[in-house]
């Protein structure tokens, strides 16, 4: 299970996001950069931060530490901003926390392009797998600490949960054209060998595990006055590890657009790939 942790201290909002993040000191934990249920796309975004970076983490991608962080009613009296005394009141309970990298700083591809071609590999189809469109050269969402390179704002992934109702086989199994537009495409080796090492390595009972982090509050959290999607957490569990499995079938048309567009980055012709599931 995820580690909690009650917010003791508002240090800074981080008004670069949309969803207005903020650097919160907790009891026990330290610093979290905390995403809040009662801003931006809600529960949604913080359920997608929950299961990529769980996902992530599992498959040794750098992602830093995911905690729940609990917010209660005495938290931020004294923030002068009234948006922000709004989100906060808001987002009383579980929110959701990445630990604070003391010293980051964003990832810049021009000045620094020297990046470990498996690694972008694997984070190319990572992403183009949890549909995350927030990794391009205008909005990385990559940090480098202490000479390494992060993984940050998962939030925009998963952009499917936001209309289950909408969501079908061909949605599921649709090709993730901003692949295209994937900030390390241009430093990434072998797509094929990212997509059968890493597709082997995602079994249910892996998925199973990541979504069992998700706590119960978040996956039935609905605006005011609308229906959570599902009548239960665990059949809205379900409903993720269903998408899941049916996106890993072959032919995987996501990981086909991520070897294609790497190519034609690269100025090679496609070669049709074979796929080990």
């Amino acid at each position: 299970m995820l580690p909690i942790y009650t917010a003791t201290r508002y240090v800074v909002p981080l008004k670069e996001g949309g969803s207005l993040p903020a650097i919160l000191e907790t009891e026990g934990g330290g610093l979290f950069v905390t995403k809040f249920r009662g801003a931006g796309q809600g529960a949604r975004a913080l359920i997608a931060e929950i299961i990529v970076g769980g996902l992530a983490h599992a498959l040794g991608l750098p992602v830093p530490e995911i905690a729940l962080v609990a917010v209660d009613e005495s938290f931020g009296r004294t923030e002068r901003d009234p948006e922000i005394q709004d989100i906060l009141k808001a987002s009383l309970g579980v929110n959701v926390g990445l630990r604070y990298l003391p010293g980051a700083f964003n990832y810049d591809p021009v000045a620094a392009p020297d990046v470990d071609p498996d690694l972008a590999a694997a984070i190319v189809w990572f992403d183009a797998f949890v549909t995350n469109i927030d990794r391009t050269p205008r909005n990385p969402n990559l940090m480098l600490w202490e000479d390494r390179l992060w993984m940050i704002d998962h939030g925009a992934a998963l952009y499917f949960h936001h209309n289950w109702d909408a969501l079908d086989e061909a949605r599921t199994r649709s090709p993730f054209a901003s692949v295209s537009d994937h900030v390390l495409l241009p430093f990434a080796s072998d797509m094929a060998m990212a997509d059968a090492e890493l597709t082997e390595r995602i079994t249910d009972d892996l998925l199973g595990d990541v979504l069992a982090l998700v706590p119960d509050v978040l996956l039935m959290d609905a605006p005011s006055g609308v229906a959570p999607p599902f009548s239960t957490a665990a059949a809205n569990r379900d409903a993720y590890l269903k998408y899941f499995r049916t996106r890993l079938e072959a032919p995987r048309l996501f990981a086909d657009a991520a070897m294609q567009a790497r190519d034609q980055r690269r100025g090679r012709p496609r070669v049709e790939q074979k796929y080990r599931r």
